[in-house]
Parts: structure tokens; sequence; C-alpha cells
């Protein structure tokens, strides 16, 4: 059971400082964060790729906010249930919200 976090901005002139002291604060090894430089509009995301690859059951992913996971509603919620299915849950920190449970899943 690892914590592994996930961090985007979407121009490579952005920094991904705060999220990443936010992942860190968390409890999330640098070793086991994942990033990308890319528009969430890029489904070619290599830090994301990465990201789905290493997670396994027991697994719990942080990333800072909703927008950063996904490049909308549809590819965010697809890329819950993919590591869903493999027994992952994901937290979102200013959000508040998690996918742990049946109740967070849920949500």
């Amino acid at each position: 059971m690892a914590k592994l976090g996930y961090a985007r901005v979407s121009t490579s002139q952005q920094k991904l400082d705060i999220q990443l002291a936010a992942l860190k604060a968390k409890g999330v090894r640098e070793d086991r964060i994942f990033s990308d430089k890319a528009s969430g509009k890029d489904t070619a995301r290599n830090g994301l790729q990465r990201l789905l690859e290493r997670a396994e059951g027991g697994d719990e992913v942080f990333c800072t906010k909703l927008d950063r996971l996904g490049r909308n509603t549809l590819d965010m919620i697809t890329i819950v249930e993919k590591l869903h299915e493999k027994g992952v849950s994901v937290t979102f920190i200013d959000d508040n919200l998690s996918t742990a449970g049946d109740m967070g899943y849920m949500l």
C-alpha cells in the first residue's frame, strides 16, 4: 500500500511547486510523485501513464484538484474508474474529496 501523487500544469512556463508541496504534506514520497507539464487536452501525458501503470491495489493517489487529473469531467471519471478497478482510491486534496470506501466512490 503506497501513497502516490499526480501533479500537472498546463504550460512549461508554469511551476509545479505548490502542487508538489501539497502532495509531500500528505506524506507522498518524492519518488512516488508523477507529473506533467502539458495541457489537460493532451491525451499523451507520460506522467499520468506512468502513474496508472504503477498504481496497484491498496494504493492511494493524491491530486490537488479535480481539474489536474482529467482534461474534462468524462476523462477524469474514466481515470478514477480505471484506478478503482485496480483497488486504488483517489483523494483530491483542495476539493476535500476521496473515492475511498463505498460512499467515497459513489461521490
